[in-house]
């Protein structure tokens, strides 16, 4: 059995790597480090959770004990494409780096330029940053890249999708074409490929896992709903109750107004939730994901982007209150709960709008999902929309589901019928919402009209007429009222008569 002495690495390295409980490399660790050592390129083709950060970070650290950094000329790039993969490369150093004396500066946004640019002016050996803010230090004049011996590509397949591409190419072109290149992806398309192809010279390929797959130790499930927002939601809070063993979970939506929406609704019903998506400040974001990480909240709502690649290590559910439209995202999803063996949960919302891409997600995977309690035809009549019984008979119902045999049985009806009006009380909010929305798309389309025969200067009409016609022609707004064109209020008040 292959151990981390076996691989090369200094002693100083493998210290630290002892003190952090590990004897075992995974084989991607196994496979990438050897070769690192050697300066070979490296083409590594991984899922998320496999110990993909390690497998480049410990033989930088071997390779930097020599040498040291010039002001403004990192020795070595690490490109993350978000501020928390970036901060949790940075974590990864400090640990097992506890033995250098390496300077590690961290380059992302929501961070002051000028505390950036001093860790800069001191060297920095490790430079981790996100593209978009390398460049911009780039740009001032405060960052040279002309002494990068290693450039780190990692979530290569995140960075096409984020649409990195084009910035890490001007990037490459800073970087002497001596270097060494470390490209990792979770996924290897085409368009991964000939990236791969123009940045790696001669690389060590190493595939661990078949591209696309899941883990063995993720039960997978789907649940039917309807496709209304509140019954998905209803679906959801169900399932969360129905879990015995949940400790943590993890919940995708589609798009960032949804992440809102539900930590909205499931706070509301009094769960223990948080929410992570693109437009956080990066405080906010950070504070968030440590409370997760600590235990302080249970559950995390999340967007794909948000939450691909985040090392929390013990997720024991994950919960797609919507179904992934890209095939590769669900397997990213569920790599967040089952690693590094342990056991997970995974469970997807699905309703009748979202056959095809639960087809293609089977495909993708080479398998069948089993349906929890039954497939879309077990769905009962959809119920009709509870914001039209907000009257009288929708509180009567209430009050009859309410009424029965008290104790345990009495409760839960007591908490499914708080559940319930919670639920109108939503979707009365979402359907005032839309009735607004349309009446205001509906006031600014109406064409604006005058009684052009009431204006106080005829003189001026042929002007007037003319410049109405071309206001109303090519604007699709309201027209403002400019500066003369009304009497201001105050010269109607009536003065008092003196006597």
């Amino acid at each position: 059995m292959t151990t981390f002495a076996d691989l090369g690495l200094s002693q100083k390295v493998l210290s630290a790597v002892t003190d952090a409980g590990y004897s075992v490399p995974t084989p991607i660790q196994a496979g990438a480090i050897p070769h690192a050592l050697q300066r070979r390129d490296i083409c590594g083709i991984a899922q998320t959770g496999t110990g993909k950060t390690a497998s480049f970070v410990l033989p930088m650290l071997t390779l930097l004990e020599k040498g040291r950094a010039r002001a403004r000329m990192p020795r070595t790039l690490i490109l993350e494409p978000t501020r928390e993969l970036a901060a949790q490369v940075a974590e990864n150093f400090e640990k097992y780096g506890k033995n250098h004396k390496l300077n590690v500066a961290l380059l992302i946004g929501g961070v002051s330029f000028e505390e950036q640019d001093r860790k800069l002016e001191r060297g920095a050996d490790v430079l981790i940053a996100t593209p978009g803010r390398l460049l911009d230090h780039c740009e001032r004049g405060k960052l040279l890249m002309t002494g990068v011996e290693i450039l780190v590509i990692d979530e290569a397949d995140r960075m096409l999708d984020m649409g990195f591409i084009p910035d890490i190419e001007r990037i490459a072109k800073m970087i002497p074409f001596t270097r060494q290149t470390l490209f990792f992806s979770a996924t290897m398309p085409p368009e991964i490929q000939k990236l791969a192809d123009r940045f790696l010279q001669n690389p060590e390929r190493i595939e661990v896992a078949k591209p696309s797959s899941t883990a063995k130790t993720v039960t997978q499930r789907l649940v039917a709903s309807h496709h209304k927002d509140y019954e998905k939601r209803a679906a959801l809070r169900d399932l969360i109750r129905a879990q015995d063993d949940l400790k943590n979970a993890i919940i995708f939506c589609n798009r960032k107004k949804d992440v809102s929406d539900l930590f909205r609704s499931l706070e509301r019903h009094g769960f223990s939730v948080g929410a992570l998506h693109g437009d956080m400040d990066q405080r906010s974001r950070m504070t968030m994901l440590a409370n997760f990480k600590d235990g302080n909240i249970q559950l995390l709502v999340a967007s794909d982007v948000a939450a691909r690649g985040l090392d929390i290590p013990d997720v024991s559910h994950v919960f797609n209150f919507d179904v992934p439209i890209h095939a590769e995202d669900y397997v990213h999803r569920i790599g967040r709960t089952g690693r590094a063996g342990r056991s997970g949960r995974a469970f997807t919302i699905v309703t009748r709008s979202d056959t095809k891409y639960v087809d293609a997600i089977e495909k993708l995977i080479g398998e069948k999902i089993e349906w929890l309690n039954g497939d879309l035809s077990a769905l009962p009549p959809a119920v009709e929309s509870r914001d039209e019984g907000r009257g009288r008979k929708g509180r009567d119902r209430d009050k009859e589901r309410g009424r029965g045999k008290r104790g345990d049985s009495g409760q839960k009806a007591d908490a499914k019928s708080r559940d319930n009006q919670m639920d109108a009380d939503e979707v009365f909010v979402e359907a005032r919402v839309e009735n607004v929305k349309s009446e205001r798309k509906a006031d600014n389309r109406r064409p604006q009209t005058g009684n052009r025969n009431t204006r106080p200067n005829p003189a001026n009409d042929d002007h007037r007429e003319r410049r109405s016609r071309h206001h109303r022609d090519h604007d699709d707004g309201p027209t403002p009222v400019g500066f003369g064109d009304d009497i201001p209020a105050f010269m109607l008040i009536a003065a008092n008569a003196k006597a």
